[in-house]
């Protein structure tokens, strides 16, 4: 298998622009999937084909029904999958690298530029260059949330047809050219059992992550939005105290100044 590394240090960049159940679905990538598929999954599956062994001599029937068991290598099947699940993620490292970039230029020119009012002022960055997950960035987060749920279920479902979950010891094979229906044996059968359900349990518990994270941004939507409408009734209130103070000391400074003179309130003109 290659290296992973370049990946590690691509999705490593993630991190600092993702959420909390975020960085935890990361770690978990890294450490129970990449990790491990790396340490300990060559050696589980090394001896796959030459471990197979079929009970005839006839020329190319090993060969034929080691096909139609396995039409693609589980350690094969699981890089696939580690790519196609990191993909989203990375295509939202490029969007988030690029507001990052964009709101760095305004800064600069806020910079040059200070009396010009005109300018955009930074919408997804603080002064510390931290990102806020908001407007386009924040549908793009759940764009790539999206697509990482529908990529994790899609490779859990192909599994299972594929092979299933459960290596069995052996396999009736009767396709051409084998001239009758022949036994094959596979190596190591438990080992692989528990190897193919503790990855099946971390794609389960990925794919959970990612629905924690869509409900968590969705709630914490609708707070900002429940929050608005109290921070609005409050300025609002706020605002009417302040003029109805101002009120009241105009009346007082108007009547000090011209004591023969009505001054008539806000509320009495309303009236």
């Amino acid at each position: 298998m290659g290296d992973w590394s370049f990946l590690s240090k691509l999705l490593d960049k993630v991190q600092a622009h993702s959420t909390v159940i975020g960085k935890i679905w990361m770690s978990v990538l890294f450490i129970f999937r990449i990790l491990v598929l790396g340490a300990g999954a060559e050696s589980v599956w090394g001896d796959e084909q030459s471990g197979f062994i079929c009970n005839t001599q006839q020329p190319g029937c090993v060969n034929v029904c080691y096909d139609h068991v396995f039409p693609i290598s589980h350690i094969r099947f699981w890089v696939m999958q580690i790519i196609f699940v990191a993909t989203p993620t990375l295509m939202y490292l490029g969007h988030a690298l690029h507001v990052i970039h964009q709101e760095k230029k305004i800064r600069q020119q806020l910079k040059e530029h200070k009396e010009n009012g005109t300018l955009k002022t930074p919408k997804y960055t603080d002064d510390r260059g931290k990102i806020k997950i908001r407007g386009n960035l924040l549908c793009s987060y759940m764009t790539q949330l999206l697509f990482k749920i529908l990529f994790e279920t899609a490779f859990i479902v192909g599994q299972y047809y594929l092979y299933g979950f459960i290596m069995v010891p052996m396999f009736p094979c009767s396709r051409k050219p084998c001239k009758f229906t022949v036994e094959c044996y596979m190596s190591r059968p438990t080992e692989k059992t528990i190897f193919i359900i503790f990855m099946l349990v971390v794609s389960c518990v990925s794919l959970a992550l990612n629905v924690a994270e869509i409900l968590y941004l969705l709630c914490t939507r609708v707070k900002c939005r429940r929050r608005r409408p109290k921070i609005f009734c409050i300025h609002l209130f706020t605002t009417f105290i302040l003029l109805c103070a101002i009120n009241v000391k105009l009346k007082l400074h108007f009547e000090q100044m011209h004591p023969y003179m009505h001054f008539q309130s806000w509320s009495e003109l309303w009236v």
